[in-house]
């Protein structure tokens, strides 16, 4: 008769979860993660002795299935820490290696508890192994999850802090863009343009594409969108910063933007002032500035 894995694992883990503990806090300590500063050992220590005892439980219940409903609590229980080490910068390793390496010290356990019966040893193993294996996936999959997460966030702040709107002048505004425009950012640049335009009662917007590598069609769309949105407000654009290439790229393409466009920002702003009845003229120094010399 063949040997039921499933009551000799949950037989083991009952038995000896003393000493599977103790050997698997051994492990987790010695993979570096306490050196790194990113957790601290009762941390650790906590967080370990609840997901045993939550397996434990788990076994009982719901055997080695670990989608079963019996499973619910301790897939939370791991959910967590993969959220929270994804956070603290923990690798894809070593958040993997949390579960994996609790199967040591339950093989460690099984030839303890089995002794000499190897089909016992070789049953519990395997019963190990298969419910191990998925809560490691699950483990993963919720890791990198957040860590996508988390760099969705990180990318959004960026490309917030990397559209910033500058007050040149009483009612002149600068846009200068850094980096390749797609539709996500085309919405940052439109939302913090025309807040800025609002603040500021701006009458010109120069949006300067310096720092944009390339104008192909779909660029130009955007900038077209942050131009239309921008006169909507009732202020009018300058584009600044084409360069040749990029001039000679949007006439083999036919892109037409249909503005105003200057090759560099001073040109732009010089521009802008003259719209606005401004002039900038030289002030000849004072007497007494040509006395010190």
């Amino acid at each position: 008769m063949a040997t039921d894995g499933t009551k000799v694992l949950i037989k083991t883990v009952i038995g000896e979860e003393r000493a599977i503990l103790d050997g698997w806090l051994g492990l987790l300590k010695a993979d570096g993660s306490l050196g790194s500063g990113r957790i601290r050992e009762a941390e650790l220590q906590t967080q370990a002795k609840s997901v045993l005892s939550q397996f434990r439980d788990a076994l009982g219940s719901g055997g080695t299935d670990a989608g079963a409903g019996a499973y619910g609590t301790l897939r939370d229980t791991l959910a967590d820490i993969s959220r929270s080490r994804a956070i603290q910068g923990f690798t894809p390793t070593d958040t993997a290696n949390f579960v994996l390496s609790l199967k040591e010290p339950i093989f460690d356990a099984l030839s303890r508890v089995s002794g000499q019966d190897a089909s016992q040893v070789a049953a519990g193993t395997w019963s190990a192994s298969t419910v191990l294996d998925q809560l490691g996936l699950h483990t993963m999959e919720v890791f990198l999850q957040s860590r996508e997460e988390v760099i969705g966030r990180q990318g959004e702040e960026i490309a917030e802090l990397s559209t910033p709107v500058v007050r040149l002048w009483d009612g002149i505004l600068a846009l200068p863009l850094i980096g390749t425009l797609d539709s996500a950012r085309t919405g940052v640049v439109m939302e913090n343009l025309l807040q800025a335009i609002v603040d500021e009662e701006a009458e010109i917007a120069i949006i300067d594409i310096t720092g944009v590598p390339t104008v192909d069609t779909l660029v130009a769309q955007h900038l077209l969108k942050a131009i239309a949105a921008a006169r909507l407000m009732g202020a009018d654009c300058i584009v600044s910063g084409i360069r040749p290439q990029i001039a000679q790229t949007m006439v083999h393409l036919g892109v037409e933007l249909n503005v105003v466009s200057k090759a560099t920002l001073a040109d732009a702003f010089a521009l802008a002032l003259r719209r606005t009845g401004r002039v900038v003229v030289r002030k000849a120094p004072a007497a007494a500035d040509d006395a010190r010399r």
